[in-house]
């Protein structure tokens, strides 16, 4: 959406009128813009604009195999894994976790997520990226089109991205949290189209969606004037197939992250953010059903344990670490919150196909940058992580500390077209724990 407001001119992107004439009198020389262009771009003398990339592990992890192992439980709860030390002494992981285990120094984990709505991946999915559970024929916004709302961005790229697209059928009809809501199409996130990790993927493929993006929302503003709009499409050209262009990165540093989807969308994210990107929702998978995923009951059409080990949670391990490296390395760390979480968690005791179901009486997720202090765990499961034993942690009060490190607060109210108005997080604040 272009929207006029103070002055100023707005597009859906957040880029001012004065940006857009800018690079739009730049002429066909803009078409070279680089990733170091929008970088500096995104950088306000020498402080950069905060993010979020969160990685939503669809499917819903299960809390003894990851980050929550209970070593001393008896085989039905603790499952077929070891568990190995870290280098936070006192805290175990997953033995299939060796890399994050070697930098549990620079990352927090929340091991007592719960909520106590429906067993359903569609409730955890809304309340950790909307806050609410949606009612018939309504659906909250993502943070990520809050963001868009409210923050200023000076990259021509939309702040608002999901990666490699959104969820889709995970069981049951409602929406998953991942669209703009009642905030309309002008705040909608951007998706890809095709798989990053795909040989032939091309980025200007992106590039045509991104220009139907901005159709979409140019077309809900009356007279947004031809030269506008023509310096808008510029800025949709070359600067976002940049961002796109995996193959710029180094083989060496594409294998780091692994040559699957979920590798490369994780690579992909830190490009984004790299470039103003805002906020970044990676879904390590768009279903549940008739793939390796997270939602291991243990037969058909779900996954296994075995699935576990062999696939999932060595692909989380090296994609998860490679991302944490690749930001530090590159001074993003600081200004990039990094959330990993599912929508749920599994039950304590292993089912009839030594599988887990859903469980949302406990979970654990993971935080690193963005102003969170590494090396600590906040909160705990019982013995046989079936509850909170301490710190309890809602899925609003993870969303109200992404809020809080993009420095918006969730105390904040925004109000529907019909007049009602809503805080951003209700009834929740940031965990402060991690920050101190």
């Amino acid at each position: 959406m272009i929207t006029i407001s103070q002055g100023m001119v707005r597009t859906c992107t957040g880029v001012s009128r004065r940006d857009f004439l800018r690079v739009g009198g730049m002429g066909l020389g803009s078409l070279g813009l680089s990733l170091a262009d929008l970088n500096a771009l995104a950088t306000d003398h020498g402080r950069r604009d905060r993010a979020v990339i969160l990685l939503m592990l669809v499917g819903g992890p299960s809390q003894l195999e990851t980050w929550d192992p209970k070593p001393d439980a008896p085989r039905e709860i603790r499952g077929p894994f070891g568990s190995i030390a870290t280098r936070v002494p006192g805290v175990r992981i997953s033995e299939h976790l060796p890399r994050l285990a070697a930098r549990t120094d620079r990352l927090a984990l929340v091991r007592s997520v719960h909520h106590e709505a429906a067993p359903i991946h569609e409730t955890g999915h809304q309340l950790l990226q909307t806050g609410r559970l949606c009612r018939p024929g309504e659906e909250h916004p993502h943070i990520g089109a809050v963001a868009s709302r409210l923050l200023e961005t000076r990259s021509p790229l939309p702040p608002f991205v999901i990666l490699p697209g959104p969820i889709e059928n995970t069981g049951v009809q409602v929406p998953h949290g991942q669209s703009a809501g009642w905030l309309g199409a002008a705040y909608e996130p951007f998706h890809l189209a095709g798989d990053p990790a795909s040989p032939g993927w091309d980025p200007r493929s992106t590039l045509d969606r991104a220009r139907r993006f901005l159709d979409r929302a140019a077309s809900q503003w009356g007279a947004p004037g031809e030269a506008l709009v023509a310096a808008a499409n510029l800025l949709l050209g070359r600067p976002v197939t940049t961002a796109f262009q995996l193959a710029e990165e180094r083989d060496a540093l594409r294998d780091a992250y692994g040559r699957n989807t979920f590798g490369q969308s994780c690579l992909l994210a830190r490009r984004l953010v790299e470039a103003g990107v805002r906020l970044v929702t990676v879904n390590m998978f768009e279903t549940v059903f008739n793939k390796v995923t997270w939602d291991c009951h243990g037969t058909a059409p779900f996954s296994t344990l075995d699935d576990y080990s062999g696939h999932l949670l060595p692909t989380l391990d090296q994609a998860l670490s490679a991302l944490l490296d690749d930001l530090g390395a590159r001074g993003l760390l600081d200004s990039t919150m990094v959330v990993a979480t599912g929508e749920f968690g599994r039950t304590p005791k292993l089912n009839a196909a030594s599988g887990r179901d859903h469980w949302p009486g406990v979970w654990s997720a993971l935080l690193a940058g963005g102003g969170v202090r590494g090396g600590q765990v906040v909160g705990a499961s019982d013995h046989h992580a079936e509850a909170p034993a301490s710190r309890p942690v809602s899925p609003q009060e993870l969303l109200a500390t992404m809020y809080h490190s993009l420095g918006i607060s969730p105390d904040q109210y925004l109000q529907t077209a019909a007049g009602e108005s809503f805080a951003l997080v209700e009834d929740a604040r940031p965990i402060g724990e991690l920050f101190s």
